[in-house]
């Protein structure tokens, strides 16, 4: 049977320490994308090519590949078009994580063993839409399937955050949490854009935005606003972390040139982003936030179907300039001033994985057990060679016992899986040490091991309010 109950568990010790602990344990999703509004309101799916192929640029790209007209990816074709031509993608995604990842959440969510192709597409279709029609299957429902005690959304510091509030205070054990993303503040590449948002921000804290230091101000206003609502995380997806110092009198001159429609040079916009970095940096840590970067991807890279589409619709790509170096002035620059907060780096080439690595180690602190996160594999490498070099990686010049885990950086609903092939993952890894005598067979020690990767670590680091 393909993705039998051994799938990715090579030995004995691989299928104990699955079954009897990573699969028994919650699972604390603190990345993703999923709308709060729809987790709130306890949404249901219409039909299975919208809960599963709207949105998801990972099939698109795959489909894309295979030679599907846009018509049937994001075009104007009906659900069961799409799904018929995703069914036709499918044979072709053999070695793609995207065959393992549709065929557990198949297994998962819809109890089929089939294999989808054309052949089984009419199959697969009618027996996934007649569960979807059950009102059971919803997303709260979800939720508690998987045991998911903490959600973490991706949030504008402008956001209401009304469907935090409105989703926590119910007796569901599933808690939703914001991330204060201020990455609009901070990007001044398109200036209009900036100041559109500006307007909001002035709006929203309902205040005159005159001065950097009124933007600063406004920013810590909201960030207080999404504390008291639970959040514990900020995020910054960035191609690089900047580091160009900036004193207060050159973040006024660059913002009254922002405010004025001017564009700055590079040098303006790399000084402006790590000034605000800083700040959201002393904050985070005065507050014991964790401040997650999000490195390395070139986006929309196709300026065609960036015009058709807009972004975040398959057409991003890894970066592949050094990091390190600005990296390293800007953790130096907040360790200096003692503010150093919790930190979690993703980096969308593997290639920067072991210098991501060897800088972490110097700034964790004695005093906070993995302070200094490398984040799991992301997005591109959220593969099996991915995840498993970014394992290694942190194993060899870090401490694995320490590591916050997976996420699922999703969009869908249906991804609550990517925990299960993460855990099964892990297991298979730790098990072949064993079985070569490279780990001590101490049922105590790797118990705990796993159980700490896939839940308990995350649980304490992030210390999000009710879970």
């Amino acid at each position: 049977m393909y993705l039998h109950e051994n799938f990715l568990l090579p030995n004995k010790t691989a299928q104990r320490l699955y079954h009897e602990v990573a699969a028994e344990q919650p699972i604390m999703d603190y990345h993703c994308h999923l709308p709060p509004e729809d987790i709130a309101g306890n949404a249901r799916f219409p039909d299975l090519a919208q809960v599963w192929l709207g949105g998801d640029h990972y099939k698109w790209r795959a489909m894309r590949a295979a030679g599907i007209s846009e018509a049937f990816i994001t075009g104007d074709a009906s659900p069961k078009e799409k799904f018929d031509a995703w069914a036709r993608t499918m044979p072709d995604t053999v070695r793609n994580p995207l065959h393992h990842w549709a065929h557990l959440e198949l297994k998962r969510y819809f109890d089929t063993d089939l294999v989808l192709g054309p052949k089984t597409a009419d199959e697969i279709w009618e027996l996934a839409n007649a569960k979807l029609a059950e009102d059971s299957f919803n997303v709260h429902n979800i939720c508690e399937q998987f045991d998911i005690r903490a959600i973490g959304t991706t949030d504008d510091p402008i956001d209401s955050l009304e469907h935090h509030t409105a989703h926590n205070a119910g007796e569901l054990k599933t808690k939703m949490f914001p991330t204060y993303r201020p990455d609009k503040a901070m990007i001044t590449v398109n200036v209009q854009a900036w100041n559109v948002w500006t307007d909001q921000l002035a709006a929203v804290c309902d205040r005159s935005l005159n001065s950097a230091s009124d933007f600063v101000a406004a920013l810590k206003a909201r960030h207080d606003y999404f504390h008291a609502a639970g959040c514990r995380l900020t995020d910054h997806g960035l191609e690089y972390c900047p580091f160009s110092p900036c004193s207060a009198e050159q973040a006024e001159v660059i913002f009254k040139k922002l405010r004025a429609g001017e564009a700055p040079s590079a040098e303006e916009s790399d000084q402006w982003m790590t000034y605000l970095m800083q700040y959201v940096a002393r904050w985070n840590a005065a507050r014991g936030w964790t401040m997650q970067f999000h490195l390395g991807a070139i986006r929309n890279t196709n300026g065609l179907m960036f015009k058709k589409l807009g972004p975040d619709t398959g057409y991003d790509s890894m970066f592949d300039e050094p990091i390190i170096r600005r990296l390293a002035g800007f953790l130096d620059s907040v360790a200096t001033e003692d503010a150093m907060p919790k930190c979690i780096f993703y980096h969308l080439n593997p290639a920067e994985l072991y210098p991501l690595a060897t800088l972490m180690g110097s700034y964790q602190d004695g005093q906070t057990a993995g302070k200094m996160q490398l984040g799991s594999g992301w997005w591109h490498v959220d593969t099996l060679d991915g995840m498993r070099t970014q394992i290694d990686v942190l194993s060899s010049v870090g401490l694995l016992s320490k590591f916050v885990g997976m996420l699922t950086d999703s969009r869908s609903f249906l991804s609550f899986p990517r925990h299960e092939y993460f855990r099964r993952l892990v297991c298979s890894i730790i098990g072949v040490d064993v079985e070569a005598g490279l780990i001590p067979d101490d049922s105590e020690l790797l118990d705990k091991l796993v159980a700490d990767i896939c839940y308990g670590n995350a649980k304490n680091y992030f210390n999000f309010p009710g879970v």
